[in-house]
């Protein structure tokens, strides 16, 4: 038998418009990052909505019994019959040529901000593995053509929860099961405002990039505002294990 497999390049596909799809409040994409930084509740395929599944990210969903609406890449690490099983269980399956100028993740954020209007963007998959890898996916914002959604981009993992603004004041929420607070600048950032921190900022010119690591909420809520410049804010936790090798807690 002879299998025929579409191999569509995502550089020839007529994309849906936005303005076609009903607006989203969350739209998740799964890279193919590995396994071990999956936060439980994407582990036990308990994080709704629809899904965008980049190469084996698609199989991986498909795994935990999740459908993605789109599946796109190369494929080209995939077994015959794992690619054969995202063909037969996606509608709409986009392979593109290895020999890209894109990762799988600005594959993944290019589909999701031309495609679809969502309020969150949220991408799992994305950390841990290639250290390349990894910064290319943090230095995604900073680009031009990603500008009209960084603020709606989200990187999670079973430590962090990545967020970014432009210039602006801001209120943020502190997740429950986080205990940090950074805030990270990508090159000048104008007069940063940390006013209600543990440890607290008032007007700082920054003018490389740095990571103000190991901050804290002081109640639910943190302010902070700049006036030029991308931020970054990153809560994180400990791993109960780290924790405990840091800390000497076993000694």
């Amino acid at each position: 038998m002879v299998l025929q497999i579409r191999r569509r390049p995502l550089s020839r596909f007529i994309m849906q418009r936005a303005s076609d799809r009903p607006k989203l409040s969350r739209l998740n994409i799964l890279v193919g990052g590995p396994r071990s930084e999956w936060p439980p509740a994407l582990a036990a395929g308990q994080i709704s909505g629809p899904w965008i599944g980049v190469d084996r990210g698609a199989i991986r969903l498909l795994e935990l019994g999740i459908t993605p609406i789109i599946a796109l890449g190369d494929f080209d690490s995939s077994k015959q019959g794992e690619f054969e099983r995202v063909q037969a269980a996606v509608k709409d399956l986009r392979q593109v040529g290895s020999a890209k100028d894109e990762t799988d993740t600005q594959l993944g954020v290019r589909v999701a901000m031309t495609e679809f209007s969502a309020d969150e963007i949220v991408i799992y998959g994305a950390t841990g593995g290639r250290l390349d890898h990894l910064l290319a996916n943090l230095f995604l914002p900073l680009e031009t053509r990603f500008r009209a959604v960084v603020a709606r981009l989200i990187f999670v993992d079973r430590q962090n929860e990545i967020r970014y603004f432009l210039p602006g004041r801001y209120q943020i929420d502190k997740l429950p099961e986080m205990r940090y607070l950074a805030f990270v600048t990508f090159g000048e950032v104008g007069g940063l405002t940390l006013s209600d921190e543990r440890y607290q900022l008032d007007h700082v010119d920054i003018h490389q990039p740095i990571s103000f690591a190991s901050n804290e909420f002081v109640g639910q809520t943190a302010t902070f505002s700049f006036t030029s410049g991308i931020v970054a804010v990153v809560q994180s936790t400990d791993l109960s294990d780290n924790r405990a090798e840091r800390y000497n807690l076993n000694a």
